[in-house]
């Protein structure tokens, strides 16, 4: 069945309501994933072990359990429960996209927290005693020292997963939530032409993808133009060097060969 362009015009306005539905929960997820990451991630570097062993069953449970089954356990294994079902946070609990990005988070948070382990981790160890012996609390140095740059090692990391993640909410459409992949495949039962509305789906999130890879290499850029400055300064001596030999072998410059009298 070939593409229908006149379908997919038609189609639009319904599929971007879906992709605006897609980024809604992408965003959300990711505040909420890292809110519970942090925490989460120094009780898993705590050297307590009544703090780290909780952590590490947080991080073993919900990244070995697929993000599909949790949004059904959340949404509807915990609506049986009568102190939910009567209790304050029903309301909260009986939206499927609210237990969407409650599902997706606890998935999503569970992978944030290794990432964030191993950035924090890679801090080298001289420039944290480095900032005792300067007296500096070690509240201070974790803001100011070793976030910043563990947040710049685990940016590719980081990357990966939320891009992966993005692609990933596509399942919410099993709990009634009605995201991009949902919208395309009602456009699909209603039409039978599975081409085109796929296609059309594939286009819109191949933009969103490639919107946040942009903005990942700006904020890398950003996080590391220290870098790209040293190379640049690094590269003039050698440059300046290289140039009389250059020259005379474009011959843009003859050798001296003149003899001394």
């Amino acid at each position: 069945m070939p593409f229908d362009p006149s379908l997919a015009w038609d189609s639009l306005p319904r599929m971007l309501f879906g992709l605006a539905n897609t980024v809604g929960i992408t965003a959300l997820t990711l505040v909420l994933g890292l809110a519970m990451a942090i925490p989460v991630t120094l009780a898993r570097m705590s050297p307590r072990r009544i703090f780290r062993l909780p952590a590490a069953w947080f991080v073993m449970f919900f990244r070995g359990t697929p993000a599909l089954i949790l949004m059904y356990l959340v949404y509807y294994g915990l609506a049986q429960l009568p102190s939910i079902h009567d209790g304050p946070l029903w309301p909260i609990f009986a939206n499927a996209f609210a237990c969407a990005v409650i599902g997706l988070a606890l998935n999503h948070a569970s992978y944030l927290v290794e990432i964030l382990r191993g950035g924090l981790e890679a801090v080298p160890a001289g420039l944290v005693e480095a900032s005792a012996a300067l007296g500096i609390s070690p509240r201070q140095t974790y803001q100011w020292v070793r976030l910043p740059l563990a947040m710049r090692y685990a940016l590719k990391a980081y990357q990966n997963e939320v891009i992966g993640f993005t692609k990933g909410t596509a399942v919410v459409g099993v709990i009634t939530v009605v995201d991009l992949t949902a919208t395309a495949n009602e456009v699909f039962e209603r039409t039978y032409d599975p081409v085109t509305p796929m296609l059309t789906a594939a286009v819109l999130y191949w933009c969103l993808i490639n919107l946040m890879r942009i903005g990942f290499e700006f904020a890398d850029r950003r996080l590391n133009r220290h870098l790209a400055a040293e190379e640049q300064r690094r590269r003039k001596p050698v440059a300046a060097s290289l140039q009389p030999a250059l020259a005379r072998w474009t011959g843009l410059a003859a050798p001296n060969t003149e003899r001394a009298l």
